[in-house]
């Protein structure tokens, strides 16, 4: 059975240690489409060669820019195709701004396991440590198994909410390049769905999508320079919902609703009749 929730509820993930540069910074920043500015000096605090600032979606490819092969949904408990699975959610939460250059070990565990009846989705959350023995950033992700649901689990919880009822105070479109995925792969996500058309066919689309954790950090990064001035040190925590899927070359609307100390956030695709891409969008900051 490709999930027991008996033996993977719970379970530790395998520990590691990493390490990355401000040139890894920097390549991750150009994988989000950064540098599109190329004279704005707040656009280019991104790519600086000393000391970049850092995203805080940074997070989400630290520990796996050195990979060069496709990942594996291998973990206690569950053994799952990976043509059968997308990414389901993210978040984010930073305990202090993340350095352009450091070394980090990570401990995790698989947290929940959900039986959607036709399909299965296990959240796994990861602590990371910095060198110096303090907390950097807490992640949390989700990932949505078609056809392994059935075993007999609990649904769980819906995790949607509600936008405000009212215009947004910022509205904003930011392109991706035709390219964007096999740029955004060199950080470390070799899947094939998102550079092999055979590959992608197989798994049902009928095109290479974009990476979602590319378009949750283009989203993060368009929410930082639009309301925090680009100074991601502000920023305490971010995360999103998988709603839809981005083709290389589309472009990402992000409607922003502002909060005190958090922005809400509906993402979509112009070019598909505003079709969601991102939901429950959330990002918090220091005010």
């Amino acid at each position: 059975m490709p999930i027991d929730p008996k033996v993977a509820l719970g379970a530790a993930l395998p520990s590691q240690e990493f390490a990355w540069s401000p040139s890894d910074v920097q390549l991750y920043h150009l994988g989000l489409g950064a540098g599109g500015r190329w004279t704005d000096p707040a656009e280019l605090r991104y790519l600086d060669d000393r000391a970049p600032q850092v995203l805080p979606t940074f997070a989400t490819v630290a520990a796996t820019l050195r990979a060069t092969e496709a990942p594996r949904v291998s973990f206690p408990g569950v053994e799952i195709d990976l043509a059968k699975v997308v990414h389901a959610s993210q978040e984010v939460v930073v305990h202090r701004p993340i350095p352009a250059e450091g070394k980090a070990s990570s401990t995790g565990r698989i947290s929940e396991v959900w039986d959607k009846g036709s399909a299965a989705v296990v959240v796994q959350e990861t602590a990371v440590t910095g060198s110096d023995g303090h907390p950097l950033w807490t992640a949390r992700s989700s990932i949505f198994a078609k056809g392994e649901g059935g075993f007999g689990g609990e649904r769980g919880p819906s995790t949607r909410s509600e936008l405000p009822d009212r215009a947004p105070d910022f509205d904003v479109t930011t392109p991706t390049l035709p390219q964007q995925a096999l740029l955004y792969r060199l950080c470390g996500d070799r899947n094939p769905l998102h550079s092999d058309p055979e590959f992608a066919h197989a798994a049902g689309f009928p095109d290479p999508i974009l990476h979602g954790l590319c378009t949750y950090g283009i989203v993060c990064k368009a929410a930082v320079d639009t309301v925090l001035g680009s100074d991601t040190a502000r920023v305490t925590g971010f995360r999103a919902r998988f709603a839809g899927v981005l083709y290389p070359g589309e472009s990402i609307r992000s409607r922003m609703w502002l909060e005190p100390g958090e922005v809400h956030i509906a993402a979509s695709v112009p070019e598909r009749e505003h079709a969601p891409v991102l939901g429950d969008v959330r990002l918090t900051y220091d005010v």
